[in-house]
């Protein structure tokens, strides 16, 4: 069940894909708890089988330089989930080009790092907005679950 009000349950995950651990701590850092909860991940192999046991996951944050498999290839397994999460393809080089790619291939968005909290916020909030309203989730409960 998604949170919302009525269930009192304000965590939502977010699973972040890195190798380098500085990015799930800078993550963890910068959101605010109780309402997201990182879930880390090393590797798109992990990160999908970490998606499989979360089952429902909204938002996905995943570093543009992952080796040896690479953002794009994460976005074609989770296209195959019943319900998707929202890609957002982060890098210290978000330029045009990684832009233009991102957004064309289906990604979300793209964030540049280090990350700037007011940035950050505003896409992890209104991916999770866009995932409620796929939903048929209330926008009463889901502007209540972000702010």
């Amino acid at each position: 069940m998604p949170p919302t009000i009525e269930t009192g349950n304000w965590e939502i995950p977010v699973v972040s894909v890195s190798s380098a651990p500085g990015d799930h701590v800078e993550l963890e850092r910068l959101l605010p708890m109780p309402r997201w909860k990182v879930y880390r991940s090393s590797t798109v192999r992990s990160a999908i089988q970490l998606l499989r046991a979360l089952q429902r996951v909204p938002i996905v944050v995943c570093d543009a330089h992952l080796f040896p498999a690479t953002w794009q290839e994460l976005l074609a397994q989770i296209g195959l989930f019943p319900e998707p999460p929202h890609l957002i393809v982060a890098s210290r080089i978000a330029d045009d080009y990684l832009w233009a790619e991102a957004l064309n291939l289906g990604a979300y968005d793209v964030l540049g790092k280090p990350f700037d909290l007011t940035e950050l916020t505003r896409s992890l909030s209104l991916a999770w907005l866009r995932t409620q309203r796929e939903h048929g989730i209330a926008e009463a409960q889901v502007i209540a679950a972000v702010a």
